[in-house]
């Protein structure tokens, strides 16, 4: 498809972080852009400030006249009006992924895999090349605070950076030139059958880099087997990875580290807490190297970079009160992130509001939750975000509750944290999920504001 013929493009669920991101890319190239959405976010409101016609009712009334395309994610259900009335009228309809492997074909793709990891990386290495002057479309799968957006673009970019998301294979749509792998743990058991399914897709994902480009991946994690294509490893500890971070030390929630191995950095500062982000800074700084970008404007990049909006996005902080918001909504995340805290702030006390993120996964993974959960002091349980899915028998957070072997625990619906909150004394506060918990960052700050 020639995406340069295009005058009007319709994006069905155009307030998803993955293709609000898509929509400015379309504006962008100077494409007429319309769509909807069940409900208003900020994501919509920054687009109906770019003069895009975002709709919230399911009315056929309001689409516009002309619509050349219509871009759809399969989170929205196809029982929608607006669907049946652009499909009656001869509209050709196709899928996000699709649409970005489209666009992999006419601009070579950096493309950010893993089941955890990929926002941060992406947007470290956006950061980068644009510190270095590259002309890019980055999809970045949150919205970055360097550039207060989700999209980062130019009318006639030199490459794309783009999350390559695992679930549905939609990573698999994607001409990836350069591809990175960050983690392999077991998701999305609603697609793939098993962790060795989950695996394979990956492998495919691997194989599908061209042969004239590069795998980056996490030291330790398996690739094929007489696999062609260069490989560079990068680890945040040990000395066999091809890249590693040295001398890592922390002071007032900022992580200071060395970069060794192929290339050479001192003195790093990265302000994004976590021993994970220092290693999802090496993947991005992996990619640097191998697009020659000189370690000066690479360390320049990491000192000045500012982090993503619910990745360990540190809302509140004082001696006596910190609060800090996540997007962590696997297991794995949620280890990773909970020891990272009580690293950074030994001796508090560590309460975290957790809003479980679909019924499959919340089933697959309940005892893998519990355990992750457990690492808290105090848990405050909310009810199962949706998305995509309808109940599933049996699945309640009321079941994931009763397996969490902690003293301090509730179950408080999403609406009643805030007064419950009012009254109790906490030291460190953390939101974590995927799902609409981030509508209380802002409410629970200004809470803590009056509290402190």
């Amino acid at each position: 498809m020639d995406f340069k013929s295009l005058n009007s493009v319709y994006f069905i669920g155009i307030g998803g972080i993955g293709m609000s991101g898509l929509a400015r890319y379309f504006i962008d190239q100077g494409v007429e852009v319309a769509g909807y959405d069940k409900t208003p976010s900020p994501l919509t409101s920054s687009l109906r400030r770019l003069g895009v016609n975002v709709i919230f009712e399911d009315n056929p009334e309001e689409l516009p006249g002309n619509t050349d395309l219509v871009i759809y994610t399969p989170a929205v259900k196809d029982e929608l009006n607006i669907i049946k009335a652009l499909k009656g009228r001869g509209v050709k309809f196709i899928k996000r992924a699709e649409v970005l492997g489209l666009i992999s074909e006419t601009i070579p793709a950096i493309a950010v895999a893993g089941t955890h990891g990929k926002t941060t990386v992406s947007s470290i290495l956006v950061h980068i090349m644009k510190t270095a002057g590259i002309r890019i479309c980055g999809f970045v799968g949150g919205v970055t605070k360097n550039y207060l957006s989700n999209y980062i673009g130019d009318k006639n970019p030199q490459w794309m950076v783009v999350e390559a998301d695992e679930f549905d294979r939609s990573f698999l749509n994607l001409n990836t030139f350069y591809g990175i792998v960050t983690s392999m743990d077991p998701d999305h058991l609603d697609i793939y059958e098993n962790h060795k399914s989950l695996k394979d897709a990956f492998f495919q994902f691997m194989q599908k880099v061209n042969e004239e480009g590069h795998l980056i991946i996490k030291e330790g994690l398996p690739y094929p087997d007489n696999y062609k294509i260069p490989v560079t490893t990068y680890n945040s500890s040990g000395n066999s990875a091809d890249i590693v971070a040295k001398s890592i030390n922390k002071e007032d929630l900022i992580n200071y580290f060395n970069v060794q191995g192929k290339l050479n950095i001192d003195k790093l500062k990265l302000k994004v807490p976590g021993l994970h982000n220092i290693e999802n800074s090496l993947a991005a700084i992996t990619a640097a190297y191998l697009l020659k970008i000189d370690t000066k404007t690479i360390a320049k990049a990491i000192n000045t970079y500012e982090g993503v909006q619910r990745r360990f996005d540190i809302k509140y902080y004082s001696n006596e009160i910190t609060y800090i918001d996540d997007y962590a909504h696997h297991p794995e995340e949620l280890k990773a992130f909970i020891s990272s805290v009580r690293n950074l702030l030994p001796g508090k006390k560590i309460t975290g509001v957790f809003q479980p993120h679909l019924y499959s996964r919340t089933r697959d993974f309940a005892d893998e939750f519990a355990q992750s959960l457990q690492l808290l002091d105090e848990l405050i349980l909310l009810d199962i975000y949706p998305a995509r899915e309808k109940p599933i028998e049996g699945v309640t957070s009321k079941m994931l509750f009763d397996k969490i072997n902690l003293k301090e625990k509730h179950l408080v619906k999403k609406e009643k944290v805030i007064d419950f909150l009012k009254n109790r004394n906490f030291e460190v506060l953390l939101t974590l999920g995927a799902g609409n918990i981030d509508r209380l960052a802002e409410p629970l700050t200004e809470m803590i504001k009056q509290k402190n």
